[in-house]
């Protein structure tokens, strides 16, 4: 296949201290060890090795830590051709969330679906379910020297206690001496933002629907204590057919008091009081979604400026302007999102019972159709 072509990525914010990680979560103790705060990489990772995944290593500590080896088997190339991976099965196939530990020996690695800053991310099939996913592989030197050790911990703490049809799943994760590897939920149709660049703009129906979509998951990530804090299209995933699968979740805070004062997110979306330097709770959450609305029915977030400081005035006084080929519902809906006020920003459960949104969206699964948490 032709090789991947990353996009443009737009500029992101991220000012102040990054919150801390759960204290409480069951992932805490076995992440702490990947990043132990005293020591160095015994062998550090170029940031160019591996530039196309052209060599992954085949012995790798399992992820149960009741079960490391004392001495790991030295790391080698694999042998022979990648092997081709089929992602359409005849049979609807489960993954198996018996296991507790996992290799690369366990994984049939296809095509790069991704580059990233700090790794890529593979096309894989679980060689004894045949179950497909995708494999995230992450250099920790390129963690560890940006600083973002955290931000990763955040992103496995959270997205893997989430089961929602429209947020991507994380099933597990396993590393080595040189990289973590995330075994998330494959999205076939890839990024919302890639097909928003192709057409320029959605229709009021597909439009309606993502809105349905994001309200009903953020419904769900708001009772969990979970605001996301970085709803944008490159952040938004679909799967098979078209629905929509929320990623991401390194911006994502976990936070039961639902108090933050980082500023993140891309800059078009940032709320006004992020940028003023205000506490911000969940209500982060509703004013992306009312930027996100905006830009896949006009093709450009509302408050796009020539310059940083534009944007950030435009968004302090919400400037905000329609041009005549949005819908009057999708305006009202927008403008009642788009409030500086974060208290009269409108609830969740009335952005999917918005008269604008019943009579456009066509989304496939019912309301909160989630599977039990244990």
């Amino acid at each position: 296949p032709a090789p991947f072509q990353q996009p443009q990525p737009r500029a992101s914010a991220s000012i102040g201290p990054t919150p801390p990680s759960l204290s409480r979560s069951l992932f805490s103790p076995l992440l702490t060890a990947l990043f132990p705060l005293s020591a160095q990489l015994s062998s550090p990772l170029p940031s160019n090795d591996d530039p196309e995944g052209e060599r992954l290593p085949l012995a790798l500590r399992p992820a149960d830590d009741s079960a490391w080896p004392e001495h790991p088997a030295p790391e080698s190339p694999p042998e022979g051709p990648r092997h081709p991976v089929c992602t359409c099965p005849h049979e609807p196939l489960q993954w198996p969330a018996h296991r507790r530990s996992f290799t690369i020996d366990d994984f049939e690695i296809g095509r790069p679906l991704g580059k990233g800053k700090f790794g890529n991310v593979y096309l894989a099939r679980e060689k004894k379910s045949h179950f497909i996913v995708a494999l995230k592989v992450l250099f920790k030197s390129q963690i560890e020297k940006e600083g973002v050790e955290h931000q990763l911990r955040r992103e496995i703490e959270i997205q893997a206690h989430l089961q929602h049809p429209n947020i991507l799943r994380l099933y597990n994760y396993f590393y080595d001496r040189r990289r973590i590897y995330l075994i998330l939920e494959y999205a076939p149709r890839g990024e919302l933002y890639k097909e928003l660049q192709k057409s320029h703009t959605f229709d009021e129906q597909r439009t309606a629907t993502i809105m349905e979509e994001l309200a009903d998951a953020l419904m769900y990530c708001h009772g969990k204590k979970v605001i996301h804090r970085d709803i944008k299209p490159e952040n938004l995933l679909l799967g098979l057919q078209g629905e929509l699968k929320i990623a991401d979740f390194g911006w994502s805070v976990h936070a039961p008091s639902l108090r933050r004062k980082t500023m993140c997110g891309t800059l078009d979306y940032l709320p006004p009081e992020m940028i003023e330097g205000r506490m911000h709770n969940e209500k982060v959450d509703l004013w992306c979604i009312g930027v996100l609305c905006y830009e896949l029915l006009v093709g450009n977030p509302p408050f796009e400026s020539a310059s940083h400081n534009e944007t950030y005035r435009r968004i302090v006084k919400v400037d905000l302007k329609f041009p005549p080929s949005v819908p009057t519902g999708a305006q009202d809906l927008i403008s009642k999102l788009l409030k500086h006020n974060p208290s009269e920003r409108l609830p969740l459960s009335q952005v999917s019972a918005h008269p604008w949104v019943r009579a456009h969206s066509r989304r496939m699964l019912p309301p909160s159709a989630v599977q039990a948490i244990p």
